[in-house]
């Protein structure tokens, strides 16, 4: 069973700083694989669609939406599989639910071109919540 559980979300006021987590357990990560970090805006449905912030694959290679680009920095620890988030310089639009979210690549779903998007994600974390104010 693949469970992914992020961590490190809170409440901070503009201009801070914060570093999610995301343990990922029961998942074999191999060269097909690649995990993300995605965001909701306070108040959506969960069945709505997430913003994708950041993906990295397995070799480490990452990729960041431009809107965020600069102050979010994505990394990973293979041998601890976990998957982090940096985000600096906090802004009250940052706030929301970030969700970590993994995958392999035409596995369970369509062989995707990097980078991939939300629906080629098959496992997701519960969210932790960030609350940003001015």
């Amino acid at each position: 069973q693949v469970t992914l559980v992020e961590s490190g979300g809170g409440s901070v006021q503009a201009g801070g700083s914060l570093k999610l987590s995301c343990l990922a357990s029961g998942y074999t990560f191999d060269s097909r694989s690649s995990m993300g970090w995605f965001r909701q805006a306070p108040g959506q449905a969960p069945e709505k669609v997430r913003e994708r912030v950041a993906v990295i694959d397995s070799g480490g290679s990452a990729f960041v939406e431009d809107s965020v680009k600069g102050r979010f920095t994505i990394s990973q620890d293979t041998e601890k599989n976990t998957l982090y988030l940096e985000i600096d310089n906090l802004k009250p639009d940052d706030s929301g639910t970030y969700y970590c979210a993994a995958g392999t690549n035409g596995v369970h779903s369509r062989s995707w071109m990097w980078p991939p998007m939300e629906v080629d994600f098959h496992y997701w974390g519960q969210g932790t919540q960030v609350s940003v104010s001015a």
